[in-house]
């Protein structure tokens, strides 16, 4: 078949300049016509194009390990690999010319006829149709497998392919956690402990050396900051150089593994992971006034150094513990991070599914390393994950409702019991009037409603009643979105007193829009009022999020293409089978027919996360530690322990990690201990020329890595270089200073800059708003807070240095350091510099650092006496018996090395 020729070709020039030359008399009206023309041209040249590169492509043979088999491991290899359906495997050039059982899959004369393409493009309800469940294969596949069989169905003898089912026997993160043997190596003289040989073997086998150790001051400075967040005081500085001793770096671990802020620093990655906020996101995006009590209890759990396995079961499940504590009722707010969604119109369980799904791909980030959400709308594409797996672990959590507990802090409870027995006798005194008639006319209500849940449609009415509770229970609250329709659903005589309340003040203040004459014939609509003044003299317990068992169980099925109105298999809460624990290994994989005694429940799905047998949650945990002292993960990236993800760097060392990590009874900060005090730990950042150009991402660990300041750190360390830093610890969030448009326009009047102390609180309390993050956690790569986030990324931007520079926090920081600095007695300018410098980077300057100092100093002091407006902005708040343009002229200074780059590196 002859092809368009390409306009570009020489041919097609000759044309069009033979078109130009011959119609000289062209009119300026066809002049104008021209681009018209030129445009009409366009879809003819687009199409022409698009024809040359179809039949370039399909002169190009199809490449087997590319094109097909993907599709192959897809969508065959379930039923056609180990146990092969039919006869016929498709996992090796050997099985696939042997046939099946109805003879040979590829017919070499009449390759259309083949009966493997008869199969796929066979009609939905035909017999023999493939693959038997699930969509077709769509155009796109079809295309290529067509050109596959068309050109001979070639097949590389080195080609082997394996099922999910196999590879997941064979992958390494999937067999079970062993400690390999410590390895020897030649230069033992250069470990501290275990860590030290597993790196010091692969140097040794590359032929390399480690970095030497760091200066003590570096080596402080990094380790304050990696523990806790913050730089080290010029008095630990000094400490710590003067102790000769030869644990001496060992002892001052200890002082900062005990220390507050160390369960502050460490709070922020697990926050990251369940992506706490303070707001529900969406387009509402209403407030969560006490989301902060999980919060706290994660700081309080990780200053007590309370064991993973214990922290994983008290988060997934401590209101199923025999007699759960406040403490673990509180930490079981871990599963009420997810959006919610409040919105007028919304779909009530349309966006409880997608908070269960949210839950289900959280718990699969946090502990599993696994992409679990993959398989929502499908079995996964890599990971042995089936859909029918996702959706019996989505069952599992599935069986937890939100409600907001009466949870007191210390002081509380005594002031609130003193207060409640008057109250509920004068409330009792209000609604005895309004009775029996109260009582039988909300009990309607609940009737009237629950009809609606059970025949929607029927009134549009009452299914929009339905809805506003469901949508606007506790909303200003933060309360759990659906409590106020389980409350409806549980019988009278199972609430506690508390409910019952809560929902007759619901009744009470919303009742009236049903336009029930009863309602006004009892005078309702007075006794609202009275009860929501009596309610404020009452100084009731703060509330909290948490969660607990339903109190009906919820059927859950197999979600079609993820689509909860197209609901498919009835599945029973379940773990996936081939993570069970098995004497076997994965080497032995569950029939998916035999069901387990019983449903699991959140309870054994947390002690089966961390069982010894789980070969994935030390491994991935350790993997997340050691990311946080190294800049990257053994594994990296840290979210993928499935079959597409990379192998670890140090594999042995990795599972000496793991196996060490539940040796030690899952302590997070005997791990840190053990990885902070390495040799490897210790090394010097600095970049050898010779390692860069082999080992560019410093796999090996051949050196440290200087790793720029996430945003809290940021501002952490600005306000506790300054002195400005509020160290108290826990409480609520606040809300500090950011630029009044920004402020204005995104947070609607929410952001009420906070007063006194509360405007200098570290970044970690910072009220985070899903659809307005806080302007300066956006700037330095804070990651938004609708999905799980394993690692924050890092990045240098012009925008970052222009807010250090300019954002009016942080210049208040620099005027602030630079009151404190001139306050200091007896020092000249060469010993205050010096003070300075100490506050910002841990160091004293060197001689040409003083030097510039100071001839800045000298200049701006010069500056600023000739300009006293300059000097008032600068400096507005003045010092007794001091010259403004002297404070003025140290705030420059002071601001000037605030925004030094190693000010805001860990090196």
């Amino acid at each position: 078949m002859q092809s368009w020729p390409l306009l570009t070709s020489p041919e097609c020039l000759a044309d069009l300049n033979s078109v130009d030359t011959s119609t000289k008399s062209r009119t300026a009206s066809d002049s104008n016509h021209t681009p018209q023309r030129l445009f009409l041209l366009l879809p003819m040249l687009f199409a022409f194009t698009c024809a040359s590169s179809a039949r370039a492509q399909d002169l190009v043979p199809v490449d087997f390990d590319k094109d097909i088999a993907p599709l192959f491991r897809d969508r065959c290899l379930s039923c056609h690999a180990e146990s092969p359906s039919g006869g016929l495997g498709l996992t090796s050039k050997a099985t696939w010319l042997q046939g099946g059982d109805s003879g040979a899959a590829f017919n070499t004369i009449e390759p259309e006829k083949s009966s493997l393409w008869i199969r796929v493009t066979a009609g939905p309800d035909e017999e023999h149709r493939m693959p038997p469940e699930g969509s077709r294969l769509n155009s796109e596949q079809l295309t290529r497998l067509k050109r596959w069989l068309s050109d001979g169905a070639r097949w590389p003898e080195k080609s082997v392919l394996q099922s999910p089912q196999a590879a997941a026997r064979e992958h390494w993160a999937f067999k079970a956690v062993k400690a390999p043997p410590v390895p020897n190596v030649v230069h033992d003289n250069q470990t501290k402990n275990e860590i030290d040989a597993f790196i010091l073997s692969g140097l040794e086998q590359q032929k390399f050396t480690p970095a030497p150790e760091a200066d003590r001051v570096t080596l402080l400075r990094r380790v304050t900051l990696d523990l806790t967040g913050l730089p080290p005081s010029p008095e630990d500085v000094s400490r710590f150089l003067n102790d000769s001793a030869p644990d001496a770096y060992e002892r001052e671990v200890d002082r900062l593994l005990s220390l507050p802020a160390y369960g502050e620093r460490w709070a922020r990655p697990w926050l990251d992971l369940c992506h706490f906020a303070d707001t529900d996101g969406y387009l509402t995006d209403q407030k969560r006034p006490v989301a902060w009590r999980y919060r706290q209890w994660l700081i309080d759990a990780l200053n007590r150094d309370l064991p993973f396995d214990q922290f994983t079961i008290e988060q997934l499940a401590g209101d199923l513990l025999p007699q759960p504590t406040q403490e673990q009722l509180l930490a079981t707010g871990f599963l009420r991070n997810t959006l919610s969604n409040r919105e007028g119109g919304a779909d009530l369980e349309e966006y409880r599914v997608e908070q269960i799904v949210d839950r289900t791909r959280t718990v699969g980030t946090a502990w599993l390393g696994l992409t679990v959400g993959c398989s929502r709308c499908h079995d996964h594409k890599y990971d042995p994950l089936t859909q029918k797996e996702f959706f019996q672990l989505y069952a599992v959590l599935d069986q937890a409702d939100e409600v907001n507990l009466p949870l007191p802090l210390p002081g509380e409870q005594a002031a609130f019991e003193a207060a409640f027995a008057e109250y509920r006798a004068k409330r009792d005194t209000l609604v005895a009037p309004f009775l029996p008639g109260l009582d039988e006319l909300q009990k309607r209500w609940e009737v009237r409603m629950q009809e609606a849940v059970a025949h929607p449609g029927v009134s549009p009415t009452w299914d929009r009643q339905w809805e506003v509770l469901g949508l606007i229970w506790g909303g200003e609250l933060g309360e759990g979105q659906l409590e106020g329709c389980v409350i409806a659903q549980t019988p009278w005589e199972q609430r506690t007193l508390d409910e019952k309340d809560r929902l007759q003040d619901y009744f009470l203040a919303r009742g009236s829009i049903i336009d029930d004459p009863k309602f006004a014939e009892l005078k309702l609509s007075t006794l609202a009022p009275q009860l929501e003044e009596l309610k404020k003299s009452v100084p009731w317990p703060t509330r909290a999020p948490t969660v607990r068992q339903a109190r009906h169980a919820r059927p859950v099925h197999i979600h079609t293409r993820g689509d909860f109105r197209v609901p498919a298999e009835l599945v029973q809460a379940d773990i996936p089978r081939w993570l069970q624990p098995d004497v076997q290994g994965l080497a032995s994989v569950s029939d998916d027919n035999v069901q387990p005694a019983k449903p699991i429940d959140r309870l054994d799905l947390a002690r089966w996360l961390v069982s010894k047998e789980n070969p994935l949650t030390a491994r991935v945990v350790v993997n997340r530690m050691w990311q946080e002292f190294f800049g990257r993960g053994l594994v990296d990236p840290s979210d993928d322990f499935g079959l597409r993800g990379q192998k670890p760097s140090h594999p042995e060392l990795l599972d000496w990690l793991a196996a060490e990590f539940m040796n030690r009874g899952w302590s997070v900060k005997q791990m840190h201990r053990l990885i902070v005090t390495s040799a490897t730990y210790r090394q010097s950042s600095v970049a050898r020329p010779e390692l860069v150009a082999i080992d560019p991402q410093n796999r090996l660990l051949a050196r440290q890595m200087p790793l720029r300041f996430s945003s809290d750190q940021v501002r952490d360390a600005m306000l506790y270089a300054s002195g400005l830093l509020e160290s108290r610890v826990g409480g609520p969030s606040v809300f500090p200073p950011q630029p009044e448009i920004v402020a204005k326009e995104g947070f609607s009047n929410v952001w009420q800059t906070s007063e006194g102390a509360d405007r200098y609180r570290r970044g970690l309390y910072t009220w985070l708003q899903r659809l307005s993050p806080f302007a300066q956690n956006v700037t330095f790569d804070a990651p938004p807070a609708n999905a799980s986030c394993t690692r924050r990324d890092r990045s240098n931007s012009p925008l970052q240095a222009l807010t250090l520079l300019n954002d009016p926090v942080f210049f208040e920081a620099a005027q602030a350091m630079a009151r404190v600095a001139l306050t200091q007695p007896g020092l000249t300018d060469s010993e205050r510099i010096q003070w300075v410098f100490r506050r910002a980077v841990s160091r004293d300057t060197t001689d040409s650092e003083a030097e510039v100092l100071n001839e800045y100093l000298s200049e701006q002091r010069r500056l600023l006496s000739q300009d006293p407006a300059a000097a008032e902005r600068l400096a507005p708040i003045a010092i007794e018996n001091m010259e403004r343009a002297e404070v003025a002229a140290w705030t420059g200074l002071c601001s000037a090395v605030l925004n030094l780059h190693e000010f805001i590196v860990r090196e």
